[in-house]
């Protein structure tokens, strides 16, 4: 459950975060591949210039957001971070 403090974090650092001025489809290709593919490069590209690029990777792997460019990640690239974190802690 999120408290009341985690909100005010959230609002915090996203309005720190260098997407503002990007149109959000670009977070969001069709395809890594073909058209797409330039498209994710780009949104990566706009994250790695991010102050916030960490929390944002924080919030997109705790809230499970599986579609997508968040924190400079891939869908397949925050997946496997997921399942690397499950089976570290199954350990």
């Amino acid at each position: 459950m999120t408290s009341r403090n985690d909100i005010a974090f959230i609002t915090h650092w996203s309005r720190l975060a260098a997407c503002l001025s990007e149109d959000p489809e670009l977070f969001f290709p069709i395809s890594l591949q073909g058209p797409g593919h330039m498209q994710h490069e780009h949104a990566k590209a706009v994250c790695r210039r991010c102050p916030v690029r960490t929390q944002c990777l924080e919030y997109a792997l705790s809230t499970h957001q599986m579609h997508g460019v968040w924190g400079g990640t891939s869908p397949d690239e925050r997946a496997a971070a997921l399942a690397g974190s499950r089976q570290g802690a199954s350990m």
